[in-house]
């Protein structure tokens, strides 16, 4: 077991920067997923930890050791590919336990290996067989299997589960968060898909245009994003975003959206705010933050009506969207509640849970 630490590391290819100066601790077995849309350099940095990239600048430690010079077979680390690279003549056995084959293992520890991560991922009864008698899911297990024999200090995976099916996906990521609890080594996860990052993450670490967003733990990322990037990213369907100014009423703030919808400011925020009062600002608030309305109304919610556009039924919630200014907006509502397009319905705005945003720096303030 180790830990890994990236200082201000940066990789161009051909004067393109990729990773632009991240500096990164991953404690000892900590799960970490790097996530963030295509292009964010998530899998350069993951290549770069494994060797397969060389950092145009920075410095890896794996435990205490400087391995930026230490060729990939040396750096104690196995990683598991998106396209699960097994050997299709060989048998799941076989694939296993070659790189203990390769590195000259004694015939009993490489079985005991062998049988040991086979019993982890409940796959020891296809042990005989050959990929082409396994499925998807199968597959990937073998892969990790095959990680899981070489006790490395660290685990690197590139996107293991996206040439799964959606229900499988959400099977193996179980699969893989029961292995890390039984198999507690360091582990770096790259995704693109958020849901994979918040479910399997100790730590969720959000890169865009190749920098760290922000680093924290699934609920901190969610519930206190930095930046506009990560509250947009973070949260299916993704937070609402509208253009707000904030207007002095009574010794309090309202938040004015439009001409026909203001909503007062929560009174534990005025003196946070007060100083941005009459300032353009971003107001960002969630879906499942936008309800129908009920008969009690706390603290910190505000009632209003608002013209149904769009109205989807997705069985233990109905998604509902209307527009303000121009920009679409969604809400989570019960589905006995719900409206149909083109009625009014009465909403609630939690707003103990709005953000607002300097739209100069993409900063939450």
């Amino acid at each position: 077991m180790a830990q890994v630490a990236l200082r201000n590391i940066v990789k161009t290819f051909d004067k393109t920067p990729a990773v632009q100066g991240i500096d990164l601790d991953i404690a000892d077995r900590e799960f970490v997923v790097l996530v963030g849309p295509s292009g964010c350099g998530k899998t350069t940095t993951l290549r770069m930890i494994a060797g397969l990239e060389e950092a145009t600048s920075g410095e890896i430690y794996i435990g205490d050791q400087l391995v930026n010079d230490v060729p990939p077979k040396d750096r104690d680390i196995a990683m598991v590919f998106q396209n699960y690279a097994l050997y299709p003549h060989m048998t799941v056995f076989e694939n296993m336990s070659f790189g203990l084959r390769l590195r000259k293992f004694p015939k009993a520890e490489i079985k005991e290996r062998v049988e040991y991560a086979a019993r982890i991922l409940d796959i020891t009864d296809l042990l005989a067989r050959q990929p082409k008698q396994l499925s998807g899911g199968q597959r990937q297990r073998v892969a990790m299997g095959r990680a899981i024999v070489r006790n490395p200090k660290v685990f690197l995976f590139d996107e293991p589960l996206s040439n799964l099916d959606a229900k499988l996906r959400v099977q193996m990521r179980t699969e893989i968060k029961k292995v890390h609890q039984k198999v507690t080594t360091t582990t770096v996860y790259v995704t693109h898909d958020q849901i994979e990052a918040m479910t399997l993450a100790d730590r969720v670490v959000v890169m865009n245009a190749g920098r760290i967003e922000q680093i924290g733990t699934p609920d901190e990322v969610y519930h206190r994003p930095t930046t506009r990037f990560v509250a947009g990213f973070i949260g299916s369907p993704a937070m609402n975003f509208l253009t707000c100014r904030l207007v002095e009423n009574n010794g309090g703030l309202t938040i004015r959206l439009s001409d026909q919808l203001s909503l007062p400011l929560p009174v534990d925020r005025v003196a946070r705010y007060r100083a941005h009062a009459g300032q353009e600002l971003i107001f960002g608030l969630r879906p499942e933050d936008i309800i129908e309305k009920r008969s009690d109304l706390p603290p910190g919610r505000a009632g209003f009506d608002a013209l149904l556009d769009v109205v989807e039924p997705m069985g233990m919630e109905t998604m509902v969207y209307f527009i303000v200014e121009g920009v679409e907006v969604c809400g989570r509502v019960n589905p006995n509640s719900a409206g149909r397009a083109g009625e009014m319905m009465p909403l609630v705005a939690d707003l103990n849970h709005m953000h607002l945003i300097d739209p100069r720096t993409d900063q939450i303030l």
